[in-house]
């Protein structure tokens, strides 16, 4: 029998309390007004001399209450970051101001910190929604510092996967349950038992399955026990660093993050080698989030070894017009840490002579001119430079320094440290050319590897998705490296008709309108991503022979729109043919987007096309501000990260292995659940490519390409066809599903997720048509059946096993599985959801949009609302009401929840129908709710409790020609069916 979630919780609890100086349990700390009463006491005692001994007054403790009520979970990570590692509250004191400290997160396991921990807390209804019906909730384990909840943590037993903790939690936000004291959470951990992971709070529609994160120790071995992880993590100083140090605020997507383990131990791994003065080099797969992590290594470094005068971090011009600068900003405007990007030369030599301990972030180019051309040997400013000890960061260090540069930076500055961070380090297999007697791999270069983190590792760790490589260049060519092969309008028109229309599922057209992926086509050189601008813009306008098909257009019909983008340096090299095409590519892009871009303003245009790929902002969450495809030669192939970006396009040469991989890297970022590997189709040397990717992934992945490479179509498609085999054995026709015995369904369901998986790999493949269906003897529509059945019995499963906690069999059953073939183009409930509360709650940056933008976002989301009406009027008709009520008025509904406003709606029609079906019919109201919410299937589940309830002689009383009693039950409940499938599941079943 598997062990009781109480004593999971005991346990837990006892690990948490075990040993010195560690978490305090407190028994007594179960509502809201115990928690508020624990606060004003540790506030009051680790502030005794700035309150002057006095105890902190009703009214003034009223407005440290005030001050953390945060709007959101982002909000409230914005605070504590402090100023100088102290996070205050405010009191007004007669005429005097007190600042009181609540957290200093100096005094980590030791000094004012007060860690406590408590269990089943009652998180009560909040007297804003009453129309909620009573959702009192008990909270599992709750971690507090210095009496705020910071730490959040569900459990469940092992009958139960650790997703419906992940769940819960979710739920649990939607209902507005996270507020108050509690809005200050940081940190979620959900586990089973055998299985924990842990995940940044955010809010419910935010929440995303695919960013928990288990944990690993420094050689990437799991640690999945429960117990295990509370040693490794929840521990004191782990949990507060976890808080202090490894949390990072994303200002672009206003979102927290945490930390994933390895970007900790890496982290870790240059603080200690900082310590004895050596330097080294982290190895973390590209798409694993380098940036972020060299970001808080460079950060570190400042705050926690004190002979560091000043951290650098060094980027290559290349990156500045790519995203790393601007996701270090982005990280950085909310640290305590001062960092300060350089505008120029003597912008940098001034920060280097001030005396404040900085981050700063710079190119290569500015110091390297600095050091060779600005500074005049035996001056006091020349002797204060190079005297400094700096720790230098690198990013993309693989070529953002070249050897000779480094001697030359490391034979100026001798007190210097450096540290490398690259996803594909250069190896003796691939090394920098020979030049005298400079390094050649990146460990000569650097010094020894601090920290591994390879594309298995990552791919291991859900951290990152595989590969699917697609080899489409044509075959039996007899020199694959003849580039004329490949340089005229037939081959180009082959490799557009593939992108256009045989990339349904690369692209997730299959997501819906507003869901869709985007791709990179690259090209060998400017002319031919020039050539084929202009050819994608004939086809799209018809110009051609090649026509997008309607299946296409159905989903987007301003499909595609594309842009082009190359190095600003090699198009001012370039001919004035150049410049003309570059500024007619800017006035398309004007025209799409509204924006106003001239040759002179090429690096704001690039910075505008990364925003709008990276898709963080929720302005870019709409159609409207999207773009399908964008054609680059070398930009945008490293150090950028969209995670909506699925494909790349190669129509090129196979470049080297670090390349290879940096390129392919853009595509395997996590995004939604439906995203499940990037993918890459090259056009040229199909061979030759497919030597050189498997050479490349090899080199990068310790030694093998089985996890990292998907298997090809000659693999997938013969496994597909056994798949359907077993599927027909286990059920020949979607009818056939219902007659079976409850064991013979789950067996179902397991062959049906294997033949599923099998049949969204089929259909991601270019070769793939819907027309081989006939051959393979389905129909989308049997498929399409078969799934209504699976989801009806996934719903059995979860009944049964709620009802039965004893029941063994269904551990086999992967009920989180997602079903991948599935297409749903329809409107998504959330997507829309997400578009009305960026009117209600704009970002920062567009609170001064136009009252004409503004109407313009109104109408796309009223469009959306009219293309859900196809499907579910009930909800379309909610929509409409509000964002009517929203045009009229929209102060009511600032900084909160829509999803909760309308699933508040939802539940007042719900509440409306059942009330007027029991006054109808004498019936009681909570049998007939329970029936309304677990209605499946046509069955309702407590016929006979309703029955035994009904006042029929109440009924018999107030009809002059009552129905006789047996005809009275069966019309009642054919009235409930009726009531229940037309106006309460649409409301129930869509979220």
């Amino acid at each position: 029998m598997p062990e009781l979630e109480s004593m999971i919780e005991q346990k837990l609890i006892e690990q948490l309390i075990y040993g010195e100086s560690q978490w305090t349990y407190r028994a007594d700390l179960k509502t809201e007004a115990d928690l508020w009463a624990n606060f004003k006491y540790i506030l009051e005692q680790n502030n005794k001399d700035r309150l002057n001994g006095e105890q902190l007054s009703d009214s003034e403790f009223e407005q440290v209450k005030n001050q953390l009520q945060f709007s959101s979970f982002y909000k409230a990570g914005e605070w504590l970051v402090g100023e100088n590692g102290k996070v205050q509250v405010h009191v007004q004191r007669d005429t005097e101001r007190l600042h009181l400290v609540v957290v200093n997160h100096e005094h980590i396991a030791g000094g004012s910190s007060v860690y406590e921990v408590i269990n089943q807390y009652s998180a009560l209804r909040s007297s804003e929604d009453k129309s909620i019906p009573a959702r009192d909730r008990r909270f599992d384990v709750t971690l507090l510092i210095n009496g705020l909840p910071l730490i959040h943590i569900e459990l469940k037993n092992k009958q139960h996967s650790y997703m419906d903790g992940f769940w819960q939690i979710k739920k649990y936000i939607s209902e507005g349950k996270f507020t108050g004291i509690f809005s200050a959470v940081q940190m979620f951990v959900v586990s089973n038992g055998v299985d924990t992971r842990y995940f940044a709070a955010a809010s419910d529609t935010e929440l995303n399955p695919k960013f928990m994160s288990g944990w690993v120790d420094k050689d990437n071995n799991p640690v999945a026990d429960y117990l295990n992880f509370t040693k490794s993590v929840l521990r004191i100083p782990e949990a507060h660093e976890m808080i202090a140090r490894y949390t990072v605020l994303d200002e672009d997507a206003k979102r927290l993050i945490l930390l994933r383990p390895y970007q900790i131990h890496a982290i870790e791994s240059i603080r200690e080698a900082s310590k004895t003065g050596k330097s080294g080099f982290v190895w973390h797969t590209t798409g694993s989030g380098k940036t972020l992590t060299s970001y808080k290594a460079t950060r570190n470094l400042l705050m926690d070894i004190p002979a560091i005068d000043k951290a650098i971090f060094l980027i290559d011009r290349k990156d500045l017009d790519t995203q790393t600068t601007m996701a270090f900003q982005a990280y950085a405007n909310n640290d305590l840490v001062d960092v300060d990007e350089t505008d120029n030369v003597n912008d940098l030599k001034r920060k280097l002579k001030s005396d404040d301990r900085q981050v700063i972030v710079t190119t290569i180019q500015k110091m390297q001119i600095l050091i060779t051309k600005r500074l005049k040997e035996d001056t006091p400013e020349y002797r204060k430079i190079k005297n400094l000890r700096i720790a230098f960061v690198v990013d993309e260090c693989h070529r953002a320094v070249t050897p000779r540069t480094k001697r030359e930076l490391e034979r100026f500055f001798g007190r210097s440290l450096w540290y490398g961070f690259t996803g594909t380090p250069r190896f003796a297999e691939n090394p920098y050319p020979q030049m005298g007697d400079l390094p050649r791999t990146t460990e000569e270069l650097y010094g020894e590897r601090l920290h591994r983190y390879t594309i298995q590792n990552a791919i291991h760790d859900k951290a990152v998705l595989g590969f699917q490589v697609e080899h489409n260049g044509p075959k039996n060519i007899v020199d694959e490296a003849d580039n004329s092969v490949y340089e005229n309008e037939t081959h180009m028109l082959r490799v557009l008709d593939i992108i256009l229309n045989r990339s349904y599922h690369k692209l997730g057209f299959q997501n819906g309108k507003g869901q869709t992926y985007e791709g990179l086509l690259t090209t060998s050189s400017i002319q031919m991503a020039q050539k084929y601008y202009e050819l994608l813009t004939k086809v799209k306008n018809g110009e051609t022979d090649l026509v997008i098909d309607e299946k296409i257009k159905q989903v987007l019909p301003d499909f595609p729109k594309f842009a082009i983008t190359y190095s600003v340096t090699e198009n001012e090299e370039g001919s004035h043919v150049n410049q003309e095409k570059m500024q007619k590519s800017l006035d398309d892009y004007n025209a799409m987007f509204g924006t106003k871009y001239e040759l002179s303003q090429i690096q704001a245009y690039n910075g505008n096309l990364n925003k709008r790929l990276a898709r963080k902002n929720a302005k870019f969450k709409s159609r409207s501000e999207q773009l399908d495809l964008v054609i680059v030669v070398d930009r945008l192939l490293t150090g950028f990260d969209a995670p909506c970006m699925s494909t790349i396009f190669i129509d090129r040469q196979p470049m080297g292995p670090h390349d290879l991989i940096q390129a392919f890297s853009r595509t395997n970022r996590i995004y939604d659940k439906n995203k499940t590997y990037g993918q890459i189709v090259t056009f040229q040397a199909p061979k030759l490519f497919k030597k050189c990717v498997d050479d490349a992934v090899k080199l990068y992945s310790a030694g093998s390409t089985e996890t990292a490479l998907l298997a090809e179509w000659d693999e997938i498609e013969p496994a597909f066809r056994k798949a359907l085999s077993a599927l027909r054995v286990c059920a020949e026709t979607p009818s056939a599903i219902p007659e079976m015995s409850m064991k013979e369904k789950k067996i179902f369901i397991k062959i049906f997720q294997s033949f599923d998986k099998l049949f969204a790999q089929l259909k991601s493949f270019t070769k793939y048509d819907d027309s081989m269906l006939e051959e393979y003897g389905i129909t989308e529509a049997e498929y399409d059946d078969y799934v209504g059945h699976y989801k009806n019995i996934i719903e059995e499963i979860r009944n049964e096993k709620d009802t039965n906690d004893d029941n063994q069999d269904d551990t086999q059953i992967d009920q989180d599985y997602e079903l991948m073939a599935y297409s749903n183009t329809k409107i998504d409930y959330e997507y829309i959801i997400n578009l009305i509360q960026d009117i209600v709650t704009p970002e920062e940056e567009e609170k001064d949009i136009t009252p004409e933008e503004r109407q313009k976002k109104v109408n796309e989301v009223k469009q959306y609302v009219e293309d859900l009406r196809k499907d579910n009027e009930k909800v379309a008709d909610i929509m409409s009401d509000l964002i009517e009520d929203i045009e009229k008025d929209d102060t009511h509904y600032r900084g909160k929840s829509i999803l909760n406003i309308v699933e508040n709606m939802k539940h007042d029609c719900v509440e409306r129908v059942i009330n007027e079906f029991c006054i109808t019919w004498y019936a009681s109201k909570e049998d007939v709710m329970y029936a309304a919410t677990h209605y499946r299937n046509g069955e309702i589940p407590n016929e006979s409790a309703i029955k035994a309830t009904v006042d029929y002689t109440s009924y018999k009383e107030t009809h002059e020609k009552p129905l006789p009693k047996f005809k009275y039950y069966n019309r009642m409940m054919e009235e409930l069916k009726k009531t229940l499938d037309e106006e309460v599941k649409p409301l129930i079943m869509i979220a």
